[in-house]
């Protein structure tokens, strides 16, 4: 059976460890071949930190680093076409990327670079897309995480030094994360909604699902990591950004 592919798409090194890091994690724990595709390597005079960074993550992580770095300066159509290679080279059964309104002008043109790129990609792919400096419009994935899911996460994320030093995102990740299992409960099922699992600690996604040549909404669902892609039930037709 051919391995699956995960191919998240990150704006900065440390974008992968951050609001997906524990289901990145998860899932290359469960056998899925996860690949970090680099668009840049951040703030002019701290790349070659960075980078060495990001390897040490990916090590760290479980996942093949692939490094587009120059992509980002380029805007929004050469960061399309890296991913759009990315898509074809690797042949991913999911896509994983920051939304298209994200808050943050580098994520956000990240986000409709890989919109653009899976409107024209030869193998279909379902797309999740996170939020970390502005909350999800719509979510509706809900991915439960016990500590041990965590602490993994957080070692990953502490290959980048440099930036933890700077703010130490290590904080976010774990307030983020607890939050979510509390908020995610009713931001995803419904307000009123009773907790979603019992476990303390969750990552939040939409989900976009390629289904007969056309693009749905994921409707609500708890995430069964062992099985993520398995019964994705879809809803209203999706027009990718």
């Amino acid at each position: 059976m051919p391995v699956k592919v995960v191919l998240h798409v990150s704006p900065h090194p440390d974008d992968e460890a951050i609001a997906p890091g524990m289901t990145l994690r998860a899932l290359a724990a469960r056998g899925w071949s996860a690949v970090n595709l680099l668009l840049s390597a951040g703030r002019p005079g701290d790349e070659e930190r960075r980078l060495a960074e990001a390897v040490d993550a990916s090590r760290r992580g479980g996942y093949r680093l692939e490094r587009a770095v120059d992509a980002l300066a380029g805007g929004e159509a050469v960061c399309a076409e890296a991913v759009a290679d990315a898509i074809r080279r690797e042949r991913p059964a999911l896509v994983v990327s920051p939304q298209a309104r994200d808050g943050h002008p580098s994520h956000e043109v990240v986000g409709r670079a890989v919109g653009a790129a899976l409107q024209v990609a030869a193998t279909p792919a379902a797309w999740w897309t996170w939020g970390l400096w502005a909350s999800l419009e719509r979510p509706t994935l809900y991915v439960p995480h016990g500590p041990d899911d965590l602490q993994r996460a957080l070692d990953a994320l502490a290959a980048y030094r440099g930036e933890n030093e700077r703010n130490d995102y290590r904080r976010l990740v774990e307030g983020l994360a607890a939050a979510n299992a509390v908020l995610g409960s009713e931001r995803v099922f419904g307000f009123g909604s009773a907790a979603a699992s019992t476990k303390p600690y969750a990552e939040l996604f939409t989900e976009a699902i390629h289904r007969d040549g056309n693009w749905y909404a994921g409707r609500s669902r708890v995430l069964d990591v062992d099985d993520p892609l398995r019964g994705q039930p879809v809803g209203d037709p999706l027009e990718l950004p």
